[in-house]
């Protein structure tokens, strides 16, 4: 069933607008501004926006609504907008018809052509959608991944098989190593691959906000929640959720994440009523999950539920033949690596992987003199290219040379900072002793 995003800062439009698309069988999301809209297209899926052209009570000049529909278009140039304009705004609403929105409405709007356009335009969207996803499904593995590796071979194969097997996945291996890019090839060679492909990052969430953001809330279920939300879970429903570091989950996020593997069931934070979904769940992580069951932070019985299936992304230094086309295809087709470059990238371990390596192409391509990159083009390589140290050690390197600053030194190892914070709580790393080092 398409879903409706609805944008209005009146509370009774909203609530109006919900109840008569609801009615006729459409899922409503709502918003009251700008932020809110835009961060609904962004995180779930949307086939039809329906807005105003203000935002802010004694505005009534339209730039607002002109501002978000730039905004909308900017993230998704195929999403049908339908303006509800104010015969003050109406001028504005038709130059916007021009530059590419779907159509427009008067207030006071009529209930039955309004019903008729989200009709219209929302199935076109879907099948529009529809085509696109299918022209994704049919990108071979060659142009997902780069490689050369018989490891890689071998993983993209199982990859390919277990694809349309709707079973649950977990997909281990190094920050950077490409867990996400091989789930998103999983979904998109899958049977579900004309919906959705629903992502969320455990380890970027406070712990707080995790439960609301994969199960939803209703309105006041906590400080800050002027409005209920759906979670992931309901956003993927017929589709796939990627759970990156899935190893972050709290323990009672973990107990409701085991009931809806178990049973497609859940409720909203504040709410009742219970709903239930379809959603196959392809999970992520760099940690030791065995361990953490051991340790009693993570539940033995989800990992096995979550677990059906493992694939294993190894880190680039196990597979180096990778090295030298990856780095090729991160240059470009403009330039070329010289025989010491290949051998210098070749030697180096990657402690942050594929995404180090795609980092220091893009480092060496500022300082290169020609068009054959050569070993001094990638001097801001962490230790220059030279025989990494163990990883404590390169990570206090790299710490030293960016004087303590972690955005500056995780973006140098390739890693996020999370996980950089996470190595320098493992390895007990001082970092103010460090800088103390440099004064």
């Amino acid at each position: 069933m398409p879903q409706i995003l609805v944008v209005d800062d009146n509370p009774d439009i909203l609530e109006a607008l919900e109840l008569l698309l609801s009615l006729h069988g459409y899922t409503v999301l709502t918003a009251e501004n700008e932020k809110q809209a835009l961060l609904a297209v962004s995180h779930q899926r949307v086939d039809l926006v329906i807005q105003d052209m203000n935002f802010a009570q004694g505005i009534t000049s339209g730039k607002e609504g002109k501002s978000l529909f730039s905004a909308l278009k900017a993230l998704n140039s195929e999403l049908p907008i339908i303006l509800i304009t104010a015969w003050t705004q109406l001028e504005t609403a038709i130059s916007l018809v021009k530059s590419g929105a779907t159509d427009y409405l008067q207030k006071p709007w009529d209930d039955v052509k309004l019903l008729d356009l989200v009709e219209k335009y929302s199935q076109n969207s879907q099948a529009s959608k529809s085509k696109h996803s299918q022209n994704e499904s049919n990108q071979t593995s060659a142009e997902h991944f780069i490689y050369e590796s018989q490891e890689m071979h071998r993983l993209i194969s199982q990859a390919s098989k277990v694809a349309a097997a709707n079973v649950n996945v977990l997909i281990t291996g190094a920050n950077g190593s490409g867990k996400e890019k091989l789930a998103d090839y999983i979904h998109q060679q899958s049977p579900r691959h004309n919906n959705a492909f629903i992502k969320v990052n455990m380890g970027a969430l406070p712990h707080e906000l995790m439960e609301a953001e994969l199960f939803g809330a209703e309105k006041g279920a906590f400080t800050g929640a002027n409005q209920a939300r759906i979670g992931r879970f309901e956003a993927a429903d017929g589709s796939t959720l990627f759970l990156d570091e899935i190893a972050n989950l709290t323990l009672s996020g973990q107990m409701k994440l085991l009931r809806v593997l178990q049973t497609g069931e859940f409720e909203r934070l504040g709410s009742n009523t219970t709903l239930k979904v379809d959603v196959r769940v392809l999970s992520a992580t760099n940690a030791d999950l065995p361990l953490a069951v051991q340790q009693g932070t993570f539940r033995e019985d989800l990992y096995y539920r979550l677990n059906v299936i493992e694939l294993h992304l190894p880190d680039l230094a196990q597979r180096t033949s990778d090295i030298a086309p990856l780095a090729q295809y991160f240059i470009g087709n403009d330039y070329a690596l010289s025989d010491e470059a290949v051998k210098d990238l070749t030697e180096y371990s990657w402690p942050g992987n594929v995404r180090e390596l795609e980092n220091a192409c893009k480092r060496a391509l500022v300082f290169a003199n020609s068009n054959t990159l050569v070993p001094s083009d990638f001097q801001m390589v962490s230790s220059q290219l030279e025989p990494a140290l163990d990883e404590k050690q390169n990570i206090e390197q790299v710490l030293i040379k960016h004087k303590g600053v972690i955005k500056h030194t995780a973006l140098e190892l390739g890693l996020s900072r999370q996980a950089l914070y996470r190595r320098i709580e493992k390895y007990q790393i001082d970092v103010d002793a460090l800088g103390q080092k440099l004064e």
